[in-house]
């Protein structure tokens, strides 16, 4: 498949322009604090469950553990810190035989976003708004007064559909850098014979985790350059209506950036202009694998967050079942 991309970079005029087009403020309603997650209705949660036929079930969430992807390249992220409270060496030594029952007890510090996890609405800013017109001050020291996941904990569910993008072009890998485009959407989608519908959970595969897992080195996966959605694909989500959209990199978009004038300029508009769920750090291998045995690229998908009130996003264990 031949690839064409014009890769110039652009500028905030374009930014902006782009802002305009996808805004959806106020489309349902100046409450609304889930976005696009109310494309999905109850008939596409029911048509969803329908799509099991084989009763297999795939984790779509990393491990987490202190093996995780964040190297210190981004911000104050960190991977899991696993602590026991108790364990079972206290209870072999009699240790807690005065409480009259032997355990293990555990507990974790991580950054909400350190792995597969969904950014709430409230993460990323446009100015000094957020999602909704809501004012980006509303995010305070207490937390998302506005557009906090835990508005999103019954509401993961639906069509998920996955877009191989790197099987589809014959490679393991896209490569760090490499954007996907509009037309790479449409032509995997075309070859799998798969429609793209309102209201699902698009999936598109890059193969970058895998790579980084089969190297046993994440190098600069989380914060670093990676392939993924260019920024010409905020129009293309905004149009198909989908409820969220996921990848198997870091940040979904494209790096280095399409632009020197901000960082992350996809996640401007995606997430505080059109409202879009987005979900990061998938794993994608076993599920891929599948789809590509049996030719069904659609299942039911259900991810939902930790309901950590107030929390601008949550580490997460999706699954796709076929």
């Amino acid at each position: 498949m031949t690839r064409r991309y014009d890769a110039k970079k652009f500028d905030m005029v374009h930014l902006r322009a782009t802002a305009d087009k996808c805004k959806s403020w106020g489309r349902w309603g100046p409450n609304d604090e889930i976005g696009t997650l109310n494309f999905v209705t109850p008939r596409h949660v029911i048509d969803a469950g329908r799509l099991i036929r084989k009763g297999k079930v795939f984790s779509l969430g990393l491990n987490f553990d202190r093996n995780g992807p964040q190297k210190g390249l981004w911000g104050n992220r960190f991977n899991p810190i696993h602590t026991m409270l108790a364990t079972g060496t206290d209870a072999a030594a009699g240790n807690q035989d005065k409480g009259g029952i032997r355990y293990a007890d555990d507990m974790v510090s991580l950054p909400l976003q350190c792995g597969t996890q969904w950014d709430a609405l409230g993460h990323i800013f446009y100015d000094d708004k957020m999602w909704n017109g809501y004012d980006a001050r509303l995010v305070d020291a207490n937390g998302a007064q506005k557009n906090g996941i835990h508005k999103t904990r019954n509401k993961m569910v639906g069509r998920g559909v996955l877009l191989d993008v790197a099987r589809h072009l014959g490679r393991a890998c896209l490569d760090d850098g490499e954007a996907i485009t509009n037309d790479d959407l449409d032509a995997v989608a075309e070859a799998q014979k798969v429609e793209i519908k309102r209201g699902d959970f698009v999936i598109v595969r890059t193969g970058q985790m895998e790579q980084r897992l089969a190297a046993g080195e994440w190098g600069g996966y989380a914060g670093g350059d990676a392939p993924g959605l260019a920024f010409e694909t905020c129009e293309w989500i905004h149009r198909k209506e989908i409820a969220a959209i996921c990848t198997d990199t870091w940040g979904c978009e494209v790096r280095p950036n399409e632009t020197d004038d901000c960082q992350q300029p996809w996640h401007w508009i995606v997430i505080p202009m059109m409202g879009l769920t987005m979900g990061e750090i998938f794993y994608l291998k076993d599920l891929a694998d599948d789809c590509a045995a049996d030719k069904v690229y659609e299942f039911l998908f259900c991810g939902p967050p930790l309901p950590i009130t107030h929390a601008v996003g949550s580490p997460i264990n999706p699954q796709a079942i076929k």
